[in-house]
This record gives structure tokens, C-alpha cells and sequence, in this order.
């Protein structure tokens, strides 16, 4: 599985988005790009198992176990460069 997190102008500055669920949006590109990079660095940290509630397309919300060790490849993709 892999996910991408995608830079983007979002409330009158820069947000990163993932999914169509927008990040907090932050007061320069270089911060949103940074905030995607730290995200997606850990979403790749394995750990113990665990239950995660996420909030996914169209704003449903979903409970499901996971594996500690079942980390997608992650990738940021910045269109603006």
C-alpha cells in the first residue's frame, strides 16, 4: 500500500492533503511541505499493534486494528515546484 501526501494552497496559505482531508493550514509553503515530510516519515515508524481511527473520504469516519508492522510506502508530492 502506498499514500500520498500532496502540497496545496488551502484557507489563504498552505496545507498538505491526503485523501481530500486538508492538514491545519500553516503560513508558508516550506512549512506545509515540512509538515507533510514529518507525517509521512511517521506513517513509515512500525510499532506495536494497535486500533486506529482515522477520518477518510468524505469525511466517514473508521475504526479498523492494524499491525505494527504493516506501514505503507509514503510519498509528498509538491505540484508548486
Amino acid at each position: 500500500m502506498s499514500i500520498t501526501y500532496t502540497i496545496g494552497q488551502h484557507d489563504s496559505g498552505w496545507a498538505y492533503q491526503l485523501d481530500g482531508t486538508w492538514s491545519e493550514t500553516f503560513s508558508s509553503h516550506e512549512l506545509a511541505l515540512q509538515a507533510a515530510k514529518d507525517a509521512a516519515g511517521r506513517q513509515r515508524v512500525g510499532g506495536k499493534d494497535a486500533v486506529i481511527t482515522y477520518e477518510g473520504a468524505g469525511g466517514h469516519w473508521h475504526t479498523e486494528p492494524v499491525s505494527g508492522e504493516n506501514r505503507p510506502e509514503t510519498f509528498v508530492s509538491d505540484p508548486a515546484r
